[in-house]
C-alpha cells in the first residue's frame, strides 16, 4: 500500500498550521543558531513570571514529596533558582522545572487541562505512556497560544518511569531544552510487592545539559548536529549535592538532553544494581553494571548501596563521556536501610514474531527515515492491531538516533555492528533504544492498546524537529498490510 494524505477533517480542530507562525524547514537551523537561540524569535519569554501553581498531592505510601496525581499544566515562562541563589529564565510547566513529577497506579484515569501561555504552538506528549492518539499529543494535536488541551486517559500499562514534555513540530528541541519536561511514574501491585526503597530512599533524577546567554537565562543554540550544553543539570540544578545514608537507594534516572548520551558511572568504581529501564521491571536484575549508556529519552531503574559511605565521606555520580561531575553524593554517617532485589523482579513473556525484519527503517543523515522528510498529512504505512512484527533499524549517518515509538513498547531482540550486544538492561519492555552508527538493531512490537494514528521517530530532538519523523497508522489486521511498509518496497 502506498503512503496516503491525511483527510484534512481528520485533523484536531485546534491544530495550528506552522505556516502561519513562520515556521519553515528552511528556516529551522537559521532560527536556532541566533545569538539568541531561538528566544529572540518570540521576544524575551522572561517578563511573564511563573507563578501558576498545579495542585499537589503524594504522602502515603512513602510517596515522593510534592508528586501529583492529577491536575492542570501550565506552561509559561518562569524564573526559577538552579541552585546558585541566582534566578533564570526558564520555560517551566506550572513554574516548576523540571515539571511537577506526577505518580499515578494502573486503573487510574488522568484528567488534565494543558494551558498555553507561551506565544507560539506547543502540545504536551506522555512519552512512554500506551494512550489513544487523540491522548497521545503528536504534532499534528498542536494548540495555539492562548488555547488549551483536554486530557483524559486511563493508565493501561504496567509500572513504569515515563515522563512528558511537548511535541510541537519543528519546536520540541528548543521548548524542551528551554525546560519544559517532567517525571511521570506509574505504580502497580507487581511492583508494591517488591517492597522497594521509597521515600526519602526513591529518587527521580531527571539528567541532561544545558547553556546560559548573557543574563544567565537557559540558552537554545543548537548546531548543525544537535544542541549541546555546556553545564550538566539534575533535577534543574546545578552542582546538585544530596546527603545519604548508609543503605540502599533507588534512583528513577531519565535522560532529557536533547542530544547527549549520558555515560554513566560512580566515581569509586561501585556498581549499579539495574533493575528497570523505560518499560518497568526488568525480569532479574542486572548486577554489577560499573558503566552504563542511557540515550536520549531512554530511563533506567537503579539500586546503588552506600552502606560503605561514612559521615563526610562523598562519591560523584559522573558521565565518562563528557568528563562531568552530575551529581555528589554526601555520607551522613546514619543508618539507611538494607535492601537485596530479588532473583526474580517479574514476569515478561517474550514476544514471537517473524524472524526477518517486517519493516525496514533507515534514519538518514539528521532529517529523514528512508529518505523521507516528515509530513504532517502523510501516513507513511499501516500496522495491523494485535499482530507481532519485527522492525528494523539502521543508520545513514549522523547518529546516534535513540529510536522512540508512540503507542506501544518493544522488545530488543538483536543488535549487530557497532556494539553488537542487547545489553542485560536493554531486555525486557522499551519504548526507546539508541542506536549508534554502523548498528543494526531489531526489535519485535505488537500494538495492543488502541488503533489509530502515532509516530516513529529519532530522539535525537534537533532531528526529529529537522524532520525525522514518521506517521503510521494502528489499524484492524484483516485492512491493514501484513508486507514491507512503503518506505522499504523500493530497498
Amino acid at each position: 500500500m502506498g503512503a496516503r494524505k491525511i483527510p484534512r477533517s481528520q485533523a484536531h480542530s485546534a491544530l495550528p498550521r506552522l505556516a502561519q507562525h513562520g515556521v519553515s524547514r528552511r528556516s529551522f537551523m537559521r532560527v536556532g543558531l541566533a545569538s539568541a537561540g531561538a528566544l529572540s524569535a518570540m521576544g524575551s519569554p522572561w517578563l511573564a513570571l511563573a507563578g501558576q501553581g498545579g495542585g499537589r498531592g503524594g504522602g502515603g505510601r512513602g510517596e515522593i514529596p510534592d508528586a501529583v496525581r492529577m491536575g492542570d499544566l501550565t506552561c509559561a515562562p518562569a524564573y526559577v533558582d538552579l541552585g546558585d541563589g541566582r534566578l533564570r529564565g526558564v520555560l517551566a510547566y506550572n513554574g516548576k522545572f523540571p515539571g511537577p513529577t506526577w505518580v499515578v497506579w494502573t486503573g487510574d484515569t488522568v484528567k488534565s487541562t494543558l494551558w498555553n501561555r507561551l506565544n507560539e504552538p506547543t502540545i504536551t506528549h506522555w512519552h512512554g505512556l500506551h494512550v489513544d492518539p487523540a491522548n497521545d499529543g503528536g504534532p499534528r494535536l498542536a494548540i495555539g497560544p492562548g488555547q488549551s488541551y483536554d486530557y483524559s486517559f486511563p493508565i493501561v500499562q504496567r509500572a513504569s518511569l515515563n515522563f512528558y514534555h511537548p511535541h510541537p513540530h519543528m519546536l520540541t528541541g528548543k521548548q524542551v531544552c528551554l525546560g519544559l519536561a517532567g517525571a511521570f511514574i506509574i505504580r502497580d501491585k507487581e511492583e508494591d510487592a517488591l517492597n522497594l526503597p521509597k521515600h526519602p530512599y526513591e529518587v527521580p533524577l531527571v539528567i541532561r545539559d544545558a547553556s546560559f546567554d548573557s543574563q544567565g537565562n537557559l540558552l537554545y543554540n543548537p548546531t548543525s548536529s544537535g544542541f549541546a550544553g555546556k553545564f550538566p543539570l539534575v533535577n534543574g540544578k546545578l552542582k546538585l549535592k544530596m546527603n545519604v545514608n548508609q543503605g540502599v537507594y533507588r534512583f528513577r534516572v531519565l535522560n532529557g538532553a536533547n542530544a547527549r548520551v549520558f555515560k554513566l558511572a560512580l566515581s569509586n568504581g561501585a556498581a549499579f544494581t539495574v533493575i528497570g529501564n523505560d518499560g518497568g521491571l526488568l525480569a532479574t536484575p542486572v548486577n554489577g553494571v560499573t558503566q552504563i549508556e542511557l540515550g536520549m529519552g531512554e530511563r533506567l531503574d537503579l539500586l546503588v548501596d552506600f552502606s560503605a559511605l561514612g559521615a563526610g565521606q562523598s562519591v560523584m555520580l559522573r558521565c565518562l563521556s563528557a568528563r562531568w561531575d552530575l551529581l555528589q553524593f554526601v555520607g551522613t554517617g546514619e543508618t539507611g536501610i538494607a535492601y537485596s532485589a530479588p532473583t526474580t523482579l517479574s514476569t515478561i513473556k517474550p514476544l514471537v514474531g517473524p524472524s526477518q525484519p517486517t519493516r525496514t527503517f533507515s534514519f538518514d543523515g539528521m532529517s529523514r527515515i528512508n529518505g523521507l522528510r516528515y509530513d504532517m498529512e502523510r501516513i507513511d504505512f499501516r500496522v495491523p492491531f494485535g499482530v507481532v512484527e519485527r522492525w528494523r533499524f539502521k543508520t545513514g549517518g549522523n547518529a546516534p538516533h535513540p529510536v522512540h515509538v508512540h503507542g506501544a513498547s518493544f522488545q530488543v531482540v538483536s543488535r549487530t555492528g557497532g556494539r553488537a550486544k542487547v545489553f542485560d538492561w536493554e531486555r525486557g519492555w522499551k519504548d526507546t533504544v539508541l542506536l549508534n552508527d554502523k548498528e543494526v538493531v531489531d526489535v519485535l512490537i505488537r500494538f495492543d492498546a488502541y488503533k489509530g494514528l502515532y509516530l516513529i521517530h529519532c530522539h535525537q530532538l534537533e532531528h526529529e524537529d529537522m524532520g525525522m519523523m514518521s506517521n503510521f497508522e494502528v489499524v484492524d489486521a484483516q485492512t491493514g498490510s501484513l508486507g514491507i511498509s512503503p518506505f522499504t518496497s523500493t530497498r
